[in-house]
Protein backbone atom coordinates (compact mmCIF):
# COMPACT_ATOMS: atom_id res chain seq x y z
CA UNK A 1 0.00 0.00 0.00
CA UNK A 2 1.73 3.70 -1.09
CA UNK A 3 0.91 6.55 1.56
CA UNK A 4 -1.07 8.14 -1.37
CA UNK A 5 -3.71 5.19 -0.82
CA UNK A 6 -4.29 6.33 2.49
CA UNK A 7 -5.27 9.83 1.95
CA UNK A 8 -2.90 11.54 3.94
CA UNK A 9 0.04 12.54 1.57
CA UNK A 10 -0.07 13.02 -2.67
CA UNK A 11 0.75 9.66 -4.51
CA UNK A 12 2.30 11.64 -7.42
CA UNK A 13 6.09 11.91 -7.74
CA UNK A 14 7.46 15.20 -7.81
CA UNK A 15 10.17 16.28 -9.78
CA UNK A 16 14.06 17.27 -9.21
CA UNK A 17 14.06 20.35 -7.42
CA UNK A 18 15.11 23.85 -8.83
CA UNK A 19 16.05 26.77 -7.51
CA UNK A 20 12.08 28.13 -7.16
CA UNK A 21 12.18 24.90 -5.09
CA UNK A 22 15.13 26.09 -3.14
CA UNK A 23 13.35 29.38 -2.43
CA UNK A 24 10.20 28.39 -1.30
CA UNK A 25 11.65 26.37 1.33
CA UNK A 26 13.38 28.57 2.49
CA UNK A 27 9.75 30.58 3.17
CA UNK A 28 8.84 28.09 5.31
CA UNK A 29 8.68 29.70 7.95
CA UNK A 30 11.12 30.38 11.90
CA UNK A 31 12.46 27.02 13.22
CA UNK A 32 9.77 25.85 15.29
CA UNK A 33 11.54 25.59 18.43
CA UNK A 34 12.13 29.23 18.87
CA UNK A 35 7.78 29.67 19.19
CA UNK A 36 7.71 26.62 21.28
CA UNK A 37 10.25 27.89 24.15
CA UNK A 38 8.93 31.60 23.87
CA UNK A 39 5.18 29.73 24.66
CA UNK A 40 6.68 27.35 27.50
CA UNK A 41 8.53 30.08 28.89
CA UNK A 42 5.73 32.35 29.47
CA UNK A 43 3.17 29.98 30.67
CA UNK A 44 5.33 28.13 32.96
CA UNK A 45 6.40 31.25 35.02
CA UNK A 46 2.62 32.58 34.70
CA UNK A 47 1.00 29.27 36.12
CA UNK A 48 3.33 29.58 38.92
CA UNK A 49 2.52 33.35 39.98
CA UNK A 50 -0.98 32.48 39.53
CA UNK A 51 -0.09 28.98 41.65
CA UNK A 52 -2.27 30.40 44.59
CA UNK A 53 -5.57 31.45 42.42
CA UNK A 54 -8.41 29.91 44.73
CA UNK A 55 -10.68 27.31 43.05
CA UNK A 56 -13.76 28.38 41.49
CA UNK A 57 -15.02 26.12 45.04
CA UNK A 58 -13.70 28.95 46.90
CA UNK A 59 -16.11 31.95 48.49
CA UNK A 60 -16.35 35.20 46.59
CA UNK A 61 -14.80 36.51 50.11
CA UNK A 62 -11.56 34.30 49.26
CA UNK A 63 -11.79 35.09 45.76
CA UNK A 64 -11.47 39.30 46.40
CA UNK A 65 -8.76 38.37 49.37
CA UNK A 66 -6.35 36.43 46.93
CA UNK A 67 -6.36 39.69 44.40
CA UNK A 68 -5.58 42.26 47.25
CA UNK A 69 -3.19 40.32 48.74
CA UNK A 70 -1.64 39.39 45.52
CA UNK A 71 -2.32 42.41 43.34
CA UNK A 72 0.99 42.65 41.61
CA UNK A 73 1.93 39.00 41.38
CA UNK A 74 -1.90 39.06 39.30
CA UNK A 75 -1.17 41.42 37.17
CA UNK A 76 2.21 40.32 36.30
CA UNK A 77 0.97 36.11 35.54
CA UNK A 78 -2.01 38.31 33.27
CA UNK A 79 0.38 40.07 31.10
CA UNK A 80 2.54 36.81 30.72
CA UNK A 81 -0.05 34.78 30.18
CA UNK A 82 -1.47 37.36 27.52
CA UNK A 83 2.31 37.31 25.58
CA UNK A 84 2.24 33.67 25.35
CA UNK A 85 -0.70 33.36 23.33
CA UNK A 86 0.88 35.08 20.38
CA UNK A 87 3.92 32.24 20.17
CA UNK A 88 0.82 29.97 19.85
CA UNK A 89 -0.46 31.45 17.54
CA UNK A 90 2.86 31.94 15.75
CA UNK A 91 3.96 27.83 16.28
CA UNK A 92 0.63 27.04 15.12
CA UNK A 93 0.62 29.07 11.92
CA UNK A 94 4.26 27.40 10.82
CA UNK A 95 3.41 23.57 11.90
CA UNK A 96 -0.04 24.11 9.80
CA UNK A 97 2.79 25.04 7.00
CA UNK A 98 5.27 22.82 7.80
CA UNK A 99 2.77 19.92 7.47
CA UNK A 100 1.38 20.91 4.03
CA UNK A 101 4.41 21.10 2.64
CA UNK A 102 5.57 17.80 3.90
CA UNK A 103 2.78 16.32 1.78
CA UNK A 104 -0.38 15.90 4.37
CA UNK A 105 -3.29 16.57 2.45
CA UNK A 106 -5.78 15.12 5.36
CA UNK A 107 -7.77 17.84 7.62
CA UNK A 108 -4.84 16.94 10.19
CA UNK A 109 -3.23 20.64 9.51
CA UNK A 110 -6.53 22.20 9.41
CA UNK A 111 -7.66 20.72 12.74
CA UNK A 112 -3.73 21.56 14.47
CA UNK A 113 -4.76 25.45 12.91
CA UNK A 114 -8.48 25.91 13.95
CA UNK A 115 -7.02 24.07 17.84
CA UNK A 116 -4.28 26.13 17.94
CA UNK A 117 -6.01 29.38 17.21
CA UNK A 118 -9.13 28.99 19.37
CA UNK A 119 -6.36 27.74 22.26
CA UNK A 120 -4.12 31.25 21.96
CA UNK A 121 -7.21 33.67 21.76
CA UNK A 122 -8.38 31.63 24.84
CA UNK A 123 -5.47 32.43 26.60
CA UNK A 124 -5.01 35.86 25.58
CA UNK A 125 -8.68 36.48 27.26
CA UNK A 126 -7.65 34.53 30.43
CA UNK A 127 -4.48 36.58 30.86
CA UNK A 128 -6.51 40.09 29.94
CA UNK A 129 -9.08 38.87 32.39
CA UNK A 130 -6.54 38.31 35.58
CA UNK A 131 -4.82 41.55 34.74
CA UNK A 132 -8.45 43.02 34.93
CA UNK A 133 -9.08 41.36 37.87
CA UNK A 134 -5.65 42.77 39.48
CA UNK A 135 -6.64 46.23 38.75
CA UNK A 136 -10.41 45.40 40.39
CA UNK A 137 -9.11 44.53 43.93
CA UNK A 138 -9.64 47.85 45.01
CA UNK A 139 -13.20 47.91 44.26
CA UNK A 140 -14.07 46.22 47.75
CA UNK A 141 -16.99 43.56 45.76
CA UNK A 142 -16.27 40.11 46.78
CA UNK A 143 -18.84 38.85 43.71
CA UNK A 144 -16.53 40.98 40.89
CA UNK A 145 -13.73 38.85 42.44
CA UNK A 146 -15.40 35.40 42.12
CA UNK A 147 -17.13 36.28 38.91
CA UNK A 148 -13.88 37.12 37.22
CA UNK A 149 -12.08 34.43 38.73
CA UNK A 150 -14.36 32.07 37.30
CA UNK A 151 -14.11 33.30 34.38
CA UNK A 152 -9.79 33.19 34.40
CA UNK A 153 -10.45 29.42 35.24
CA UNK A 154 -12.61 28.73 32.29
CA UNK A 155 -10.99 30.47 30.06
CA UNK A 156 -7.38 29.70 30.79
CA UNK A 157 -8.26 25.47 32.19
CA UNK A 158 -10.77 24.03 29.89
CA UNK A 159 -11.31 26.66 27.22
CA UNK A 160 -7.99 27.11 26.33
CA UNK A 161 -6.51 23.11 27.26
CA UNK A 162 -9.35 21.40 25.44
CA UNK A 163 -8.46 23.30 21.77
CA UNK A 164 -4.64 22.87 22.85
CA UNK A 165 -5.54 19.14 22.78
CA UNK A 166 -6.66 19.36 19.37
CA UNK A 167 -3.74 21.08 18.08
CA UNK A 168 -2.02 18.36 19.35
CA UNK A 169 -4.05 15.88 17.73
CA UNK A 170 -3.65 17.63 14.71
CA UNK A 171 0.18 17.16 14.12
CA UNK A 172 0.82 13.65 15.62
CA UNK A 173 -2.05 12.48 13.86
CA UNK A 174 -0.57 12.77 10.81
CA UNK A 175 2.81 12.36 12.44
CA UNK A 176 1.96 8.80 12.84
CA UNK A 177 0.33 7.64 9.85
CA UNK A 178 2.72 9.10 7.56
CA UNK A 179 5.47 8.30 10.36
CA UNK A 180 7.22 11.98 10.01
CA UNK A 181 8.32 11.06 13.77
CA UNK A 182 8.85 8.32 15.90
CA UNK A 183 5.88 5.92 16.50
CA UNK A 184 6.06 5.80 20.17
CA UNK A 185 6.12 9.90 20.29
CA UNK A 186 3.57 10.18 17.44
CA UNK A 187 1.52 7.94 19.58
CA UNK A 188 1.96 9.74 22.96
CA UNK A 189 0.90 13.63 21.81
CA UNK A 190 -2.40 11.17 20.41
CA UNK A 191 -2.34 10.32 24.38
CA UNK A 192 -2.17 13.65 25.61
CA UNK A 193 -4.87 14.80 23.03
CA UNK A 194 -7.04 12.26 24.90
CA UNK A 195 -6.38 13.61 27.93
CA UNK A 196 -7.07 17.10 27.20
CA UNK A 197 -10.55 16.84 25.98
CA UNK A 198 -11.07 14.86 29.31
CA UNK A 199 -10.37 18.46 30.73
CA UNK A 200 -14.20 19.81 29.82
CA UNK A 201 -15.31 17.73 32.73
CA UNK A 202 -13.65 20.11 34.94
CA UNK A 203 -16.68 22.45 33.90
CA UNK A 204 -18.92 20.25 35.85
CA UNK A 205 -16.70 19.91 39.00
CA UNK A 206 -12.88 21.26 39.59
CA UNK A 207 -12.66 17.31 41.32
CA UNK A 208 -12.31 16.48 37.57
CA UNK A 209 -9.66 18.90 36.84
CA UNK A 210 -6.90 16.70 36.84
CA UNK A 211 -6.33 15.94 33.10
CA UNK A 212 -5.72 20.04 32.93
CA UNK A 213 -1.99 20.33 34.52
CA UNK A 214 -1.13 16.80 32.64
CA UNK A 215 -2.78 17.98 29.25
CA UNK A 216 -1.05 21.52 29.69
CA UNK A 217 2.36 21.11 30.92
CA UNK A 218 2.74 17.80 29.17
CA UNK A 219 1.66 19.04 26.15
CA UNK A 220 4.35 22.27 26.50
CA UNK A 221 6.70 19.29 26.11
CA UNK A 222 5.74 17.52 24.05
CA UNK A 223 5.54 20.73 21.84
CA UNK A 224 8.58 21.74 22.51
CA UNK A 225 10.19 17.89 21.70
CA UNK A 226 7.70 18.25 18.19
CA UNK A 227 9.53 21.53 16.75
CA UNK A 228 13.07 19.13 16.97
CA UNK A 229 11.75 15.74 15.43
CA UNK A 230 9.25 17.40 12.61
CA UNK A 231 11.57 17.22 9.49
CA UNK A 232 11.29 20.28 7.32
CA UNK A 233 11.44 17.85 4.23
CA UNK A 234 10.68 14.20 3.26
CA UNK A 235 12.98 12.07 1.80
CA UNK A 236 11.96 11.90 -1.57
CA UNK A 237 12.98 8.43 -3.48
CA UNK A 238 14.67 9.20 -6.66
CA UNK A 239 13.53 7.22 -9.35
CA UNK A 240 15.56 4.51 -10.95
CA UNK A 241 17.95 5.29 -14.23
CA UNK A 242 17.09 3.40 -17.34
CA UNK A 243 20.50 1.26 -17.72
CA UNK A 244 22.32 1.73 -20.81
Amino acid sequence: MTAGSTGDVAAEPRAPQTGNDARRRGQSGPPLWIPALAFAGLMIVSVVLASSMPQPSASASEALEYFRDNETAARVAGILQFGAAFPLAIWTAVVYRRLRRLGVTAPGPAIALVGGVMSAVLMALCGVLGWTASRAASLDSPELARVLADLMFAAGGPAHVVPFGLLLAGVAVPALLVRLTPTWFAWTGIVLAAVAVLGTLALFDTAFGIPLPIARFGGLIWLVAASVLLPRERQRRTAPQAAG
